[in-house]
């Protein structure tokens, strides 16, 4: 089954009782029982439910995994994934890493006596160095958030597989419609499905996808023990957004390769991070292991003037300035001080979020109104 069918098939198992299309909203926290212990599958909705395992299937499928897992938002399935680790584990991460997830490794998870290790991902030198008996993962992002730096997923993997490690990679900015990071070699595959899974800015929704049974096995027990799972609606929302992932990742790469294209030329632009110019670090490599470069475009005005960073986002008219990202809209963000002002001032700028720094979330809009818009706030 090819990927635009799976987004609208794959894992569903059609509804015996009426012949629903669409899987029921099973709005239920608990199930009968004809005796303890015997039942039709399902005991507590914590635990399962019809609704969230059709989504659960869905994510296994299109992401080519085997077990898929649906949490309450992307960071409780980031939560999940660090339960896996004792106290005394390394972890090694990029540092160019979104903020929530920042502060979760570090004003968490570090109080737990798991130690984190921030370096440049361009290439595997610099993770072999920080490598030691306590390393027991490696999570990356690719494209990063929010510099767009593209971090080699299958050279990860042979390196991670050689040390016995864990390789998570963060997929939300590229979706298995543009990267497929199990066929590359990860363990585990992370998603905000806040974002372009659900698509629709209407839910709060993080997804795991796993290959391995004995880990899929350790995952599931974190999730029914810590609790961390979304709601039946959630699941039906975002199961629903999924069966237009294909058509709408067209749409966003299309636009998001016109904006670059305009912000390129503009004269008032210092720099643009976008992986599918040529100039881009990583480009090849993104070339390589995507079918297309994505629809987040982080750019800075000359001069690194915060004001002036702030004038061009507050008189955006069809960009709308906003936490979050993914959704049929455009959105505008100011990295330094919203998604990632957790991160110390220091740490920031050294990862390329400096004050000037604007992140674009290119919806499906016709892409000469967005560009606009663009013109009228930039000046």
């Amino acid at each position: 089954m090819k990927f635009n069918t799976k987004t609208i098939h794959g894992g569903q198992i059609p509804e015996k009782g009426y012949g629903a299309v669409m899987p029921p909203i099973y709005q239920t926290s608990t199930y009968s029982q004809t005796s303890p212990g015997k039942h039709k599958g399902y005991e507590y909705s914590r635990t399962h439910n019809p609704t969230r395992q059709a989504l659960e299937s869905s994510f296994a499928s299109i992401e080519n995994g085997k077990y898929g897992l649906a949490f309450g938002s992307g960071l409780a399935a980031i939560d999940a994934v660090l339960k896996l680790l004792s106290p005394g584990d390394e972890v090694i991460s990029t540092n160019d890493l979104y903020g929530g997830s920042y502060r979760l490794f570090t004003s968490v998870f570090k109080n737990f006596g798991i130690k984190f290790h921030f370096t440049k991902m361009n290439d595997t030198k610099s993770v072999e160095n920080l490598i030691n008996d306590k390393t027991k993962m490696i999570w990356i992002e690719t494209p990063t958030n929010p510099m767009m730096n593209i971090i080699d997923i299958k050279s990860f993997s042979k390196l991670a597989k050689s040390n016995n490690l864990l390789l998570a990679v963060d997929n939300t900015f590229a979706t298995p419609f543009l990267q497929v990071p199990l066929d590359l070699g990860a363990d585990i595959v992370m998603h905000s499905a806040t974002k372009y899974l659900a698509g629709h800015s209407d839910v709060v929704l993080g997804a795991l996808v796993v290959k391995n049974k004995s880990l899929a096995e350790r995952l599931y027990f974190i999730q029914n023990a810590s609790g961390a799972i979304c709601g039946p609606m959630d699941s039906f929302l975002t199961l629903r957004g999924i069966k237009t992932l294909h058509v709408r990742m067209q749409r966003h790469c299309q636009n998001a390769k016109k904006i670059a294209l305009f912000l390129e030329k503009h004269p008032l632009i210092e720099k643009i991070f976008w992986p599918g110019f040529k100039s881009h670090p990583n480009h090849l490599i993104a070339k390589n292991q995507m079918s297309d470069f994505g629809a987040m475009i982080s750019f800075t005005t000359k001069g690194n003037d915060f004001n002036k960073a702030l004038k061009i986002i507050e008189k955006l008219k069809v960009f709308t300035l906003a936490e979050s990202l993914g959704g049929v809209e455009s959105l505008a963000g100011h990295p330094a001080s919203m998604t990632h002002a957790s991160i110390p001032k220091i740490e920031r700028e050294a990862s390329g979020v400096v004050d000037s720094l604007i992140r674009l979330s290119v919806g499906i809009e016709d892409a000469d109104d967005l560009i606009s818009d663009l013109k009228q706030a930039i000046g």
